[in-house]
């Protein structure tokens, strides 16, 4: 059996107790943190909260080399959970589908997501939002500026009266293409910027950090002046809203301090 459990957005707290109870009576755990962080603690937190071991597995080691995961599973009830939700990035859809091919059971547990709680912390309508998009460290796709296919995914959705998240990139120590050393998450106001130099300064955007967590910061404002903002520590991510309904201007304006000025009618 392979059970993918997600972990939520903040720390060993945020885990379902379906969840904890899956972890717990795992025969292996193994965890990828790659595409999300928690937050507020590292899986060795949830480890020593849970008695469990967990054994860490690199974005490679999930994709190239699942074998090992397979195998435990093949045998034994294993676990494999991420931040968030499990199933949300592709590479545990590819994960899922392999079991499936060697007849191995699977099921999910699921967690809280990005998606879902920007909508929730925002105010903004969760059916009012476009196809996500991800926003990379320039020397991550090979040029300067942003990929076009950022700001064009914005205006499609824009044109439809949609919101737009933006994903903001996280790179770990060793990823390909190699950056500086450490961890490296992008941040709300580096992503404003980018957005504002190369696409349009006077849009409005929203600033959300740490969802999911006790104390969340949003803000409200144009790219531009977003872009001079600070936000606190990771993970961060932004929204470029559509058409806003009445009680979503009110959201922001109570929940993000958003300027009268920006808001529109």
């Amino acid at each position: 059996m392979l059970t993918f459990v997600g972990l939520g957005l903040y720390d060993e707290r945020s885990v379902t107790v379906a969840g904890r109870d899956a972890l717990r009576a795992a025969d292996r755990v193994f965890a990828e943190t790659y595409t999300s962080r928690l937050v507020g603690a590292d899986l060795s937190d949830v480890a020593d909260a849970l008695g469990i071991e967990i054994e860490r597995r690199s974005r490679a080691g999930v994709e190239r080399d699942p074998e090992p995961i397979l195998d435990a599973a093949a045998e034994s009830d294993v676990v494999f959970c991420t931040p968030g939700d499990p199933l949300i990035a592709t590479t545990h859809t590819d994960l899922r589908l392999r079991a499936a091919d060697r007849g191995i059971d699977t099921r999910v547990v699921h967690g809280v997501t990005a998606e879902s709680a920007v909508a929730s912390a925002t105010g903004l309508q969760n059916y009012r939002f476009g196809r996500a998009v991800t926003l990379p460290f320039p020397y991550a796709h090979g040029g300067d500026g942003v990929p076009d296919s950022v700001p064009g995914r914005i205006v499609a959705n824009r044109e439809r009266g949609l919101h737009t998240l933006v994903f903001l990139d996280i790179k770990a120590a060793g990823a390909s293409p190699v950056g500086p050393d450490g961890d490296q998450f992008m941040t709300a106001d580096r992503a404003a910027d980018l957005l504002a130099t190369h696409w349009d300064p006077d849009a409005l955007g929203v600033a959300v950090a740490r969802v999911g967590g006790p104390e969340p910061t949003l803000a409200a404002d144009r790219l531009a002046t977003l872009a001079d903002g600070a936000f606190g520590p990771p993970l961060h991510a932004l929204v470029v809203p559509g058409e806003l309904h009445a009680v979503e201007r009110d959201a922001l304006a109570a929940f993000a301090d958003a300027p009268d000025s920006v808001l529109g009618d």
